[in-house]
């Protein structure tokens, strides 16, 4: 890491990282960016390609490391054929056009699917966090040893911000929904268990099958083949089975869990998950005739992302805060994404999602290849774009798919970095499709290379 990096992540743990006004983090940044720039452009077969297109040899503004970000489609452009037919030479191949550091020579002897090809890699130091990609492209995103220490200090951080709880290992840490078992998670899984909960007290995992890549895959694959016609009928009952099973799982889960917070209830608890599976075990905790009333008075909620197209009534968070007995100020959300290594805490004071100083944040326009106008004053919506400098192994600038409010006023709360507004959508929603200017580009030469 350089000096310029440097002086910004090493605010991770500052009270300062989200007060610094955008006109005092600008020429720092734009230092940080160009400095990363030049260490990574020869090693990143990507970055390298992007800088070509663009004729670039440094970054002297926010603008110049625009032609340099990649669509977050980049981290899916393997060809689909690659995964299904397990050639797991080529997908590493392909790996090795997105990573920071080389990949050298893995053993692929004898891979049993693509599960078992993440651990390889990441036996040899290289981690791979997947999106559960339910049409059978699942975003594939390399990082470094460095990046899985960096999480576990950002993750106890951001949520000891947001949510006012200590790290103080005073708490039972409840689950209420699935979670893909990738590295990144099940790193930051630990790391808030080991910071916020009594090691006495074992954590609640949502009491389904695991959520893995192979297994979606699987799925995926079958699914292809039962509309091609081509499934074998073993297969067919395989999936049945499976299938039963799992929905068998999950219709115990919700029960399960209402009934595991109900024994629980004297103690301090921390309950994550997505609002639909809060909502659900709330509403099971209500029906065996429980409430506020019986819970500890500092419990605290950690929401991950948003409804995701789930249907709830009007009212569901505070259903669901009276159900836990969560205080006010106990409420903690975070807007992040797989692509990047840092979080972004929702205010307790001004609703928004405060950015620290180290992830430079820019809005573009639809297409994603230049700034939106009036960038850097007031407050301006259009598709998202971030670089987090603190990661190391891969390229830390992304595309996003997300249209956001982004303000570089101060928030209601008096801190006067750059925040976004609580009104985030993604284009595909609003539009039923998105396309990236860049990503087809990008997708050829991947797969020109891999």
């Amino acid at each position: 890491m350089g000096a310029a990096v440097e002086r910004l992540t090493r605010l991770v743990s500052d009270e300062s990282r989200f007060d610094i006004p955008h006109s005092e983090l600008r020429a720092a940044q734009v230092e940080a960016l160009n400095e990363r720039f030049q260490e990574r452009k020869d090693n990143i077969k990507l970055l390298a390609h992007r800088a070509k297109e663009a004729g670039a040899s440094e970054i002297r503004s926010i603008q110049d490391a625009v032609p340099l970000l990649f669509p977050h489609t980049a981290y899916k452009s393997y060809p689909e054929g690659w995964l299904m037919e397990e050639k797991w030479d080529r997908l590493t191949k392909w790996l090795g056009t997105v990573s920071s550091h080389p990949i050298k020579p893995i053993d692929l002897n004898g891979v049993a699917d693509v599960d078992d090809w993440i651990g390889r890699l990441q036996a040899a130091g290289h981690f791979i966090s997947c999106s559960s990609g339910t049409t059978g492209k699942s975003a594939m995103l390399i990082a470094s040893q460095a990046d899985m220490d960096w999480s576990k200090i950002d993750t106890v951080n951001v949520f000891a911000w947001g949510s006012g709880v200590q790290p103080a290992k005073d708490r039972m840490r409840f689950g209420t929904g699935p979670v893909a078992s990738v590295p990144k998670n099940i790193t930051i899984g630990q790391a808030q268990e080991a910071a916020f909960c009594n090691p006495d007290w074992p954590g609640w995992n949502y009491p389904v099958p695991p959520i893995t890549v192979g297994s979606l895959t699987k799925m995926v694959v079958l699914r292809k083949k039962i509309a091609d016609g081509t499934a074998l009928p073993g297969e067919l009952a395989d999936f049945e089975e499976t299938s039963k099973e799992r929905q068998a799982a999950v219709d115990a889960a919700v029960g399960l869990t209402a009934d595991a917070l109900i024994a629980n209830r004297d103690k301090k608890l921390m309950v994550s998950g997505l609002w639909n599976g809060l909502y659900q075990v709330a509403k099971a905790v209500r029906e065996r005739g429980y409430s506020a009333k019986d819970f500890n008075p500092d419990n605290c909620i950690y929401v991950g992302g948003g409804l995701k197209r789930a249907q709830l009534p009007p009212d569901y968070q505070q259903f669901v805060h009276e159900t836990f007995n969560i205080p006010e100020g106990r409420h903690f959300q975070n807007y992040s994404m797989q692509e990047l290594n840092s979080g972004m805490p929702k205010c307790p004071e001004g609703g928004r999602y405060h950015v620290p100083a180290w992830i430079v944040p820019m809005i573009l326009n639809k297409d994603g290849d230049a700034l939106a106008p009036g960038y850097g004053e007031g407050e301006i919506e259009g598709r998202a774009a971030f670089f987090d400098l603190s990661l190391d192994g891969r390229w830390g600038g992304v595309i996003t798919g997300d249209k956001i409010s982004l303000s570089f006023d101060p928030c209601g709360c008096g801190r006067k970095g750059p925040s976004i507004r609580d009104n985030i959508v993604r284009y595909a929603d609003l539009e039923g499709d998105d396309k990236i200017g860049c990503a087809g580009t990008v997708d050829a030469y991947v797969r020109g290379v891999a």
